[in-house]
């Protein structure tokens, strides 16, 4: 009696959890990132943050799409995947912004320059997506370029999950190659960290955060029966964040001296 008293507080809690969790997957991706636009809105400055960062989860989201199509997995994961790629896009449209803005007041400075000495400056070409020029890639003057190249990117993958969704195998690595695409995101950042002994530059806010949200979607994956790909590459995503985490520490105790050469931006992750 008591146990059927109790039900109608509990199925509600567990609905009200599950729902909140559900909402915590869907926008919790994302929430590492809002920091970092507001900085680079305020500080007009892009050069702390990698857009490469942006290609690994458009790819990584648009390939777990294609693999919604032929093994269907939770909602939150596909809506996850949706808001995603928006971010991601508004973040190259913000850097994209900012770095044209900064290039052309260095060049207006070089003009000044220039004419008080008499001397000539070489204008700099416009980069676009279809000069297919691999020097540039994603590194294009507009932000229209990324568009078309997320676009033809994903029509030619969509038309290849179309021709082979019959095929488990494919199926399969698909799932597997958009979360380990994902999962591998923090990889460039320990190997810059790595390289240079410090960690200068990073914002170890940061890396907890990814810390702390990779760990609740591993748990995620895990207690929703998720792919087992999922699952996998959660963990991997954990040991990487853990690992850059180990740096900062290392680093802290044992600081380098610094060496004169030119700053670097932040790695392959947000920072």
């Amino acid at each position: 009696m008591e146990a059927e008293g109790l039900d109608w507080l509990l199925v509600p809690l567990h609905q009200l959890v599950s729902w909140g969790a559900a909402a915590a997957m869907v926008f919790g991706g994302v929430v590492p990132y809002v920091p970092q636009y507001r900085d680079i809105r305020r500080t007009q400055n892009a050069d702390g943050f990698s857009t490469y960062v942006c290609l690994v989860l458009l790819v990584a989201n648009i390939l777990r799409i294609l693999f919604w199509f032929g093994r269907r997995f939770e909602s939150p994961l596909l809506w996850q995947s949706a808001i995603m790629i928006l971010t991601m896009l508004l973040m190259l449209k913000l850097c994209t912004e900012v770095r044209v803005a900064n290039e052309l007041n260095a060049r207006r400075r070089s003009f000044a320059a220039a004419d008080s000495k008499d001397e000539e400056v070489k204008v700099a070409s416009r980069r676009s997506f279809l000069d297919f020029d691999p020097h540039h890639f994603w590194q294009w003057s507009s932000f229209s370029d990324y568009v078309q190249c997320v676009l033809a990117f994903t029509g030619v993958a969509g038309y290849i999950t179309y021709l082979s969704i019959d095929s488990t195998l494919f199926v399969e690595t698909l799932g597997f190659l958009a979360v380990l695409t994902e999962a591998m995101l923090g990889v460039p950042q320990l190997y810059r960290n790595h390289r240079h002994q410090s960690t200068e530059g990073m914002s170890i806010k940061m890396v907890l955060m990814w810390t702390s949200g990779d760990a609740f979607k591993t748990a995620y994956f895990l207690l929703k029966g998720a792919p087992l790909q999922f699952s996998v590459c959660g963990l991997l995503q954990v040991l990487v964040d853990l690992a850059i985490l180990g740096q900062a520490y290392a680093f802290a105790r044992h600081p380098q001296k610094p060496a004169l050469h030119a700053v670097h931006p932040a790695g392959t992750k947000a920072l």
